[in-house]
């Protein structure tokens, strides 16, 4: 098994790269995020690496870190997820999103990626909710929830609470209230008609 290819960018297509190692390229495929920022060609990269085996396949699937690619083995776990809508999901949600929309359930986060309806993505939520510790997510992330978000996914503050619902029935997912929100500086002490207002801000 490959556990990693390091080399150089010598193809960029839709869907994978060409990275080339001592003479042999390797056609790896990758997320969008992976794709976008490859750069231009020649450039190094170093991607984390998991063979797919059927019986008419044989096919190389490759993450930035090794926290991505433990994720993609978690979603292609899943029963109906196969490995292409396991990129889908991590080119539209990062690691860290994607374990807040599994805490929350919010189907909605999930079935913007594409091939994944509200079926495959309450499936997903199902299956993986109990192997993604809230606790993780806060300790991983980059950039980790505010005090008072979290607070509020416990049944916390009301305004924030309250917030959550107006976005809610405004057409936003809790995911997206919930990443706004902890984006107000002091949104704990606000009332919620300004909360309201400011995580629009953030929205838009």
């Amino acid at each position: 098994m490959i556990g990693y290819v390091k080399g150089t960018v010598e193809g960029i297509y839709d869907d994978c790269l060409i990275v080339e190692n001592q003479g042999i390229g390797y056609r790896i495929f990758t997320s969008g995020k992976v794709l976008a920022d490859a750069g231009t060609l020649h450039q190094e990269i170093k991607l984390y690496t998991y063979m797919y085996v059927r019986e008419d396949e044989i096919s190389l699937f490759g993450f930035p870190t090794k926290e991505e690619l433990d994720t993609f083995k978690l979603l292609i776990s899943v029963n109906g997820i196969g490995p292409k809508v396991a990129l889908s999901i991590l080119s539209t949600l990062s690691v860290k999103d994607l374990s807040l929309a599994v805490m929350m359930g919010d189907t909605k986060a999930i079935t913007r990626a594409n091939g994944v309806g509200a079926k495959g993505a309450n499936r997903l939520i199902m299956e993986l909710k109990d192997k993604l510790k809230y606790e993780n997510v806060l300790d991983t992330a980059d950039e980790t929830l505010s005090g008072e978000v979290s607070d509020s996914l416990n049944g916390g503050s009301n305004n924030i609470s309250d917030t959550v619902m107006a976005l809610v029935s405004l057409g936003y997912s809790e995911f997206e209230a919930m990443k706004a929100i902890k984006q107000v500086p002091g949104a704990d002490n606000m009332e919620t008609d300004k909360l309201l207002k400011e995580s629009l801000k953030k929205i838009f």
